[in-house]
C-alpha cells in the first residue's frame, strides 16, 4: 500500500492502532455505567489544560493531563455530593472547564493560536516521541483496565452488590475516572478534543449492536474501532480529508451498516 511508505502515515497508522484497543475498552464501561458523558466532559475541560501549558510554555500534554485528571476526581467529588442527581456533576465540571479554557485562550492571544490544532486533532503530524507518550500511557490504561476489569464489570452492573460484598467500590471508581482521563488525553493528539468521545462511545455503540455478552461487546468494539481507524486514515490521505473527522465518520457509517444489516437480516 502506497500510504505506508510514508514515516507520518506509518506513526499515525500505529498511534491510531493502540488508541483503537484502549478507547473502546474504556468506553464499554462508561456506556454501560450510563456514563458516557463523562468522556464528552472530559474532552472538552482538556481544553483548558491545553491552553494553560500554551500560556505558560510548557507541554500542552502534560497541563491537559493534569487539568483533565484533576477535572475526572472532581466529577467524583461532586457525584457524592449529588446522589440523586449525578449527572450534574457532569454538567457542573464542563461547565467550569470550558469558562475556563475560553478565558486562558483569550489571556494567551496569539500564544494560544496553535489551539486549534488540538481542538480538531493532527494525527499525522505525530512525532516520534509523541508516539512513544501515546504507547507509554496507553499500556498503563491498558493494564490496570485488564486487572481491574472483573471488579469493574461487577461494579459496572450491580454497584450496591459489589459494596455489601466488601470490593472498595469508590476507590476502584476514582481509578477508573483517571484511566478514563489519561485515554482522553492520549487521544487528543490523534482525534482533537472536539471528536475525542466520539472514538470512546461509537465503537462501542457498534459493538453492542452485535454483541451477546459484555466480553463480546469489548471485543466487537475494538475490532470496530480498528476497522475505523485504518479506514479512516486510508480515505484521508487518498481523499485529502482531516483524519481526525474522517476517523469518526467511518465509525459512524459502520453503525449504520451494521443496524441496517441487523433490520435486514430480521426480514
Amino acid at each position: 500500500m502506497e500510504f505506508l511508505n510514508y514515516g507520518f502515515m506509518q506513526r499515525a497508522l500505529l498511534a491510531g492502532c493502540i488508541i483503537a484497543v484502549i478507547c473502546p475498552l474504556v468506553g464499554s464501561f462508561l456506556i454501560l455505567k450510563r456514563l458516557s458523558m463523562i468522556g464528552d466532559a472530559l474532552s472538552h475541560i482538556s481544553m483548558a489544560g491545553i491552553a494553560l501549558g500554551l500560556l505558560l510554555g510548557i507541554n500542552p500534554t502534560v497541563s491537559a493531563l493534569i487539568i483533565t485528571l484533576l477535572s475526572g476526581l472532581s466529577i467524583d467529588f461532586l457525584r457524592k455530593n449529588f446522589k440523586k442527581y449525578e449527572e450534574l456533576s457532569i454538567a457542573i465540571i464542563m461547565a467550569a472547564g470550558l469558562g475556563l479554557g475560553i478565558i486562558l485562550i483569550t489571556l494567551g492571544g496569539s500564544d494560544t493560536t496553535n489551539v486549534l490544532s488540538y481542538l480538531f486533532g493532527s494525527i499525522i503530524a505525530i512525532s516520534s516521541s509523541d508516539l512513544n507518550s501515546i504507547l507509554l500511557i496507553s499500556l498503563v490504561v491498558f493494564v490496570l483496565t485488564l486487572i481491574l476489569f472483573n471488579k469493574l464489570f461487577y461494579i459496572t452492573f450491580d454497584e450496591e452488590a459489589s459494596k455489601i460484598s466488601g470490593l472498595a467500590t469508590e476507590k476502584i471508581n476514582i481509578i477508573f475516572l483517571l484511566l478514563t482521563s489519561l485515554t482522553i488525553v492520549v487521544c487528543i493528539k490523534i482525534t482533537g478534543v472536539l471528536l475525542t468521545s466520539a472514538l470512546i462511545t461509537l465503537p462501542v455503540s457498534t459493538g453492542l449492536q452485535v454483541a451477546k455478552s459484555f466480553r463480546q461487546t469489548t471485543v466487537f468494539s475494538v475490532f470496530f474501532a480498528q476497522v475505523s481507524v485504518f479506514s479512516g486514515l486510508l480515505a484521508s490521505f487518498y481523499l485529502d480529508l482531516p483524519p481526525g473527522g474522517t476517523i469518526i465518520i467511518c465509525s459512524l457509517l459502520l453503525l449504520v451498516l451494521v443496524i441496517g444489516w441487523k433490520k435486514l437480516s430480521r426480514l
